[in-house]
């Protein structure tokens, strides 16, 4: 087996779990090519002297050549680990050093038995769903998806103006700070911290959330996923901001945004002992009241 492996820094508590990672891998036999920022990280804060030791900074370098990549970090960057596997087919690993964790589901101590389970392929493939941006000035060009949410918001006081379309059909004209378009992926993010439904993975929908709407009457809405959304700007604010997941832009009112399904799926690896229902439970502490 060869795998890859992407991570952020992490603190000092982590150090054992990952040095216990990396042992587990060499005792398995199993090839390594790491990210080379995230390599020179782990050369000062744990000594990392592993074998035959690789490393990758494209995202072509470890297409069609590894097995599986372990994102060691936070969901964010799991995010971050999207834009390099993109369409490779490549499942994503998710070791989670950081705090929430939907996707980077495998706490510190689970590290050991989750390689166990792996190795033994003792898991399934999710496949998510993404969406792709396009725009009149080609934004976002080298890579525009993303798999939690795509955000138009303004960039002063002033609130701003967006005329959406569904399908080419009017939807509404949204007075607000923004407006989210989020995977099913994504509403466990952003969109759930704006009002937004819980929706499970694999439901085929986009959900469409105000940020701070004028008219309180306005409410998120979901849609099918084979829907193109459209999104035009009021001439009011000159500039506004768009961010897919952890990326941004600064975009004019004269763009014309259309969001969209993207054409390709992220691969997901989830462990045969977890589920979605059981990860809220746990992550937003559904049912545990200390009444009960």
């Amino acid at each position: 087996m060869k795998v890859a492996i992407y991570g952020r820094n992490f603190d000092k508590g982590f150090n054992d779990y990952i040095k216990r990672f990396f042992r587990i891998l060499e005792q398995n036999n199993v090839e390594t090519i790491i990210y080379e920022d995230f390599y020179k990280f782990l050369v000062k804060q744990i000594d990392y002297k592993g074998k035959a030791i690789s490393v990758f900074s494209k995202q072509h370098e470890i297409h069609n050549n590894v097995d599986l990549l372990f994102s060691i970090g936070g969901d964010g960057t799991i995010l971050e680990a999207t834009t390099i596997v993109r369409d490779s087919n490549i499942p994503i690993v998710g070791i989670n050093t950081g705090k929430l964790g939907f996707l980077a589901s495998i706490a510190k101590d689970e590290i050991e038995s989750a390689l166990k389970d792996i190795f033994s392929k003792n898991y399934t493939l999710e496949e998510r769903t993404l969406l792709k941006f396009e725009s009149g000035s080609d934004l976002f060009k080298e890579f525009p998806y993303c798999l939690n949410e795509i955000t138009v918001q303004k960039i002063d006081s002033e609130m701003i103006t967006i005329h959406v379309y569904v399908d080419g059909e009017f939807l509404n004209s949204y007075w607000a700070d923004g407006l989210l378009i989020s995977t099913p992926t994504g509403s466990t993010a952003y969109s759930l911290s704006v009002g937004g439904p819980i929706v499970i993975p694999d439901s085929g929908n986009f959900i469409l959330s105000p940020i701070s709407p004028h008219n309180l009457t306005v409410r998120p809405i979901v849609i099918p996923d084979a829907c193109k959304v459209q999104l035009k700007f009021d001439n009011r604010a000159l500039n506004y901001i768009t961010s897919l997941d952890h990326r941004s832009v600064m975009i004019k009112n004269t763009e014309e945004i259309i969001v969209s399904k993207a054409e390709f799926k992220i691969k997901l690896l989830k462990l045969n002992n977890t589920s979605f229902y059981k990860t809220l439970r746990n992550k937003l502490m559904w049912g545990a009241d200390k009444r009960n």
